[in-house]
């Protein structure tokens, strides 16, 4: 565990005030900081994480799962749990590599944004322009669609469009060049519509306004100024990896590692990042203002900031039924009214693995969990996180108590 403490640069010295001066202006007090666990809520908070993480471990019957907690530019916890592979034994640690699947989206806005800052790309910039043989059967909505759009979900196609065609191995240019065969259900940027082969044309767009591949850009502008050695896109990277995690399925009542899936990581916008906890740890404390030289607070501002209602967020697990009041999506983010509170969060999931990661920047949180099943049980983890963090009602949001009829975890 790593804590370290961010200082303020002395203050300046006053400078002699002008002789036509009336009078000084009144101070005026900077709003209270919201408040920060102290010492010991920081150590309860981790070692609760970790003994309900060993327990879904236990009683799930194995795999493995890696954990971080940060608050501000202190590391809490961050540690691997279980194994990589059921089959080898083999630990996970905070080097293991896993896939992030949908986190991978957080990478794209946030690269995209620094590209706008340096004038290389705009947010209204429309595809058409950059992209000329791109269509959709709305001409209008063709000739309007801009890169905060595609960031924002905002294209106008039904959900999650083509994802079943891109599973059955349909290559990423054809499935873009049928998205013009698909009727609308709206107007570009008028509402929200989760996409991964439109959201994965912000990298055609970043080749077309830099010459460079999009994976590329994100390893030279976050990876590598973030200290992020061990993150990668693509399978290849995953097996390439010094350790890597195994995704696991259920197969006759146990999990049961299998290769990983090539389908969603020929979209690496979308879905293509690989990385270990520490890694995340990284990126999760920049994106809580820690690492102003690489993502400086205008960045930050503008891609948490709220573009398209997604009402329904607020249905499924129990702690989005009780907790949120509000939801919207971003530039690769979800941000949440999380009882009263900003929460900046994304999950993702795709054979064998899932990922959750909140973020609470009034507070200098962010949490992060990631495991190799497709059990829906850890990411109970964050919300009791929050919880706790927040001093809200405590609720079993794990729910180990709970299982399924066949007398197994979920």
């Amino acid at each position: 565990m790593t804590t370290l403490l961010v200082g303020l640069p002395a203050a300046l010295p006053h400078a002699e005030p002008l002789a036509t001066a009336t009078a000084a202006a009144p101070a005026v007090a900077a709003p209270p900081s919201p408040p920060r666990l102290a010492r010991r809520e920081q150590k309860a908070l981790a070692d609760r994480i970790e003994r309900l993480a060993e327990r879904i471990l236990r009683e799930a019957g194995g795999s493995g799962m890696a954990i971080a907690i940060v608050q501000d530019d202190a590391v809490l916890l961050e540690r691997g749990f279980g194994v990589t592979d059921v089959g080898s034994g083999e630990k996970v640690d905070t080097d293991t590599v896993f896939r992030l699947a949908s986190l991978s989206k957080a990478f794209a806005g946030t690269v995209a944004a620094m590209l706008a800052q340096e004038g290389a790309l705009q947010w209204d910039a429309r595809i058409v322009d950059h992209l000329p043989a791109f269509k959709l059967r709305n001409i209008h909505s063709a000739q309007t669609l801009s890169v905060e759009d595609i960031l924002s979900h905002r294209v106008g196609l039904p959900y999650n469009t083509f994802d079943r065609l891109l599973e059955q191995d349909e290559p990423y240019p054809l499935l873009v060049a049928k998205l013009g065969e698909i009727d609308p259900v709206c107007e570009a940027g008028e509402c929200y519509g989760y996409q991964n082969i439109a959201f994965s044309l912000i990298g055609d767009m970043v080749f077309a306004t830099t010459g460079d591949f999009y994976t590329h850009q994100v390893e030279k502008r976050i990876f590598h100024p973030l200290g992020m050695y061990t993150a990668t896109y693509g399978r290849d990277g995953l097996e390439a990896s010094a350790r890597w995690a195994r995704p696991h399925i259920r197969r006759n009542g146990r999990w049961t590692p299998v290769r990983p899936k090539e389908t969603y990581y020929r979209i690496p916008p979308a879905a293509g990042v690989n990385a270990s906890v520490h890694d995340l740890s990284l990126w999760m404390r920049a994106h809580l203002g820690q690492a102003p030289e690489v993502m400086d607070r205008a960045l930050l501002d503008t891609v948490h900031a709220p573009l398209v209602a997604t009402p329904g967020e607020l249905g499924g697990s129990a702690w989005r039924r009780e907790r949120l009041r509000d939801a919207h999506y971003a530039l690769g983010w979800r941000i949440y009214d999380y009882a009263g509170h900003t929460l900046v969060y994304h999950g993702g999931a795709v054979q064998g693995y899932r990922a959750v990661m909140g973020l609470l920047p009034e507070r200098g949180f962010g949490m992060v969990v990631l495991w190799n099943s497709e059990s829906g049980v850890p990411g109970g983890l964050l919300a009791t996180a929050l919880d706790q963090v927040l001093k809200l009602p405590q609720r079993d949001w794990v729910q180990l108590d709970h299982q399924t009829p066949r007398g197994r975890l979920r």
